[in-house]
């Protein structure tokens, strides 16, 4: 079944500050990120533990983040400091759904520092890829495939994982977060 995202303003004619398009942002990178960690499931690839699963969700979590700096850099007409200002308020977003959400399932303890860090380190690896108008190439696409791989592990069922990232569910990221900016932006 699709995931039904509501990405229109209720009141679309009131203005938006960049701090409630990157909350709107945020709230919808953790539902796409979540319903893809799901979905490998359902399509029989196999998690060990919910860290693995926690792990899925953030490397999608990444990738939006990504996916959105790239689209307020090439479409949106943002300056520099307001582009700055989106990214970092919907990463700050981001941390805070995933603190909740880690809280919830793995207890006390500070998730947000080490998901700074894989975003710096990720942030760093993908800025080697391009973004055109037509969505991610090839190279970025097969790097997010890789990491998952990776953490899933290379199992016998998990052996084809890399395709379904690189050729569905990345792809299904990137049309649907690229389908949220420009609505919440319109």
């Amino acid at each position: 079944m699709a995931l039904r995202i509501k990405s229109r303003w209720h009141d679309e004619d009131s203005e938006r500050s960049l701090e409630e398009i990157a909350g709107a942002l945020a709230f919808i990178s953790w539902r796409i990120a979540k319903d893809k960690a799901i979905n490998l499931h359902g399509e029989d690839f196999v998690y060990e533990t919910d860290e693995q699963r926690m792990a899925v969700i953030v490397e999608y979590l990444i990738l939006q983040l990504q996916i959105v700096d790239r689209i307020a850099h090439q479409r949106l007409g943002l300056n520099e400091e307001e582009r700055r200002q989106l990214v970092i308020t919907l990463a700050k977003h981001l941390a805070g759904h995933l603190q909740d959400n880690s809280v919830d399932l793995f207890g006390p303890g500070d998730y947000v520092k080490p998901f700074i860090e894989k975003m710096n380190q990720r942030g760093t690896e993908y800025a080697e890829f391009s973004y055109g108008t037509d969505g991610p190439s090839y190279p970025f696409m097969r790097h997010l495939g890789y990491e998952i791989q990776q953490i899933m592990g290379e199992t016998q069922a998990n052996r084809w994982v890399i395709d379904q990232v690189m050729d569905k569910d990345g792809l299904d990221v990137d049309r649907e977060i690229r389908r949220a900016v420009e609505n919440l932006f319109d």
